[in-house]
């Protein structure tokens, strides 16, 4: 399969704050390469403040990295001018995990739909109320939705606005940023089913950054396992969550809780004995 972002040897450095002369700064992405295929999810997962976030904004250069490549499409994003990124950015979106953040509550959501159209696309005022109805029926919503505020919709309903947004202007590439971290579960799943049917319907390309190891196993085609800016581990996705090789995977697959201790299957009971078999390591 023909790979759509290739990265290679990304580093992504800040100022530490207060920092004395001589210090050295803060490694958020430390030597980070990646390749993410045409119509397929790389899945970056790992906890908080494990680089993840950061290495997707690079990929876009949302961020610009401190050294490193990254490839779109057989381009160096690095080499481009800020005016030949401005025109690259409609084949590169992201969805964000905080729509309130997100989504200005001072527009509706169809002029919120409408903004890339209008910068980057030239058409009427009715093409562009066209295309807005049209995406928002295509996510679960309705045309009508785009003379409402952001406050009226629920947490899930939100998430489908942001997606809505990053596809306006038919991408190759959705940066997905911990896209249903702050949603119910029957709420993520609904939504995660939506983006899976939209990549199968618009062949889509994921970057799906995420903490919940349940998720990206639905979603994931690709892994890497990120701990402290550094890959640790990476690979075809249930592979590596069915035999992970590093210490770190092991324990971030330990940490799943258990839904009914009563109903135990072959893999929590083995997520049981790795768990037992770190703390063992630890007391040594």
């Amino acid at each position: 399969m023909t790979v759509l972002v290739r990265a290679r040897n990304l580093v992504k450095e800040f100022p530490r704050r207060g920092a004395k002369r001589g210090e050295l700064p803060f490694r958020a992405v430390d030597d980070v390469s990646f390749d993410l295929r045409k119509g397929s999810t790389l899945a970056i997962v790992g906890e908080s403040g494990s680089g993840k976030s950061t290495t997707g904004r690079c990929a876009l250069r949302l961020i610009e990295p401190t050294s490193g490549e990254v490839h779109f499409d057989g381009v160096n994003l690095m080499d481009l001018s800020p005016e030949e990124m401005r025109r690259r950015r409609r084949q590169m979106q992201i969805v964000f995990q905080d729509t309130y953040a997100s989504l200005d509550p001072r527009w509706s959501v169809g002029r919120l739909l409408a903004e890339p159209l209008q910068l980057h696309e030239n058409l009427s005022k009715g093409e562009v109320k066209q295309r807005v109805g049209d995406m928002l029926v295509r996510v679960g919503l309705e045309a009508q939705h785009a003379d409402r505020y952001p406050h009226e919709f629920s947490g899930g309903q939100r998430q489908r606005i942001g997606i809505a947004r990053a596809l306006m202007l038919n991408p190759q590439l959705v940066v997905c940023d911990e896209p249903v971290s702050a949603l119910d579960v029957s709420v993520q799943a609904q939504v995660l089913n939506l983006m899976k049917d939209l990549q199968e319907e618009l062949g889509l390309s994921y970057i799906f950054i995420s903490h919940d190891i349940s998720v990206v196993e639905f979603i994931g085609d690709d892994i890497i396992v990120m701990n402290k800016g550094k890959v640790v581990e990476q690979g075809d996705c249930r592979e590596v969550l069915r035999n992970p090789q590093d210490p770190y995977t092991r324990a971030l697959l330990a940490a799943v809780p258990i839904p009914d201790p009563r109903q135990v299957s072959d893999r929590e009971e083995r997520r049981r004995i790795i768990a037992a078999g770190l703390r063992g390591q630890h007391a040594s």
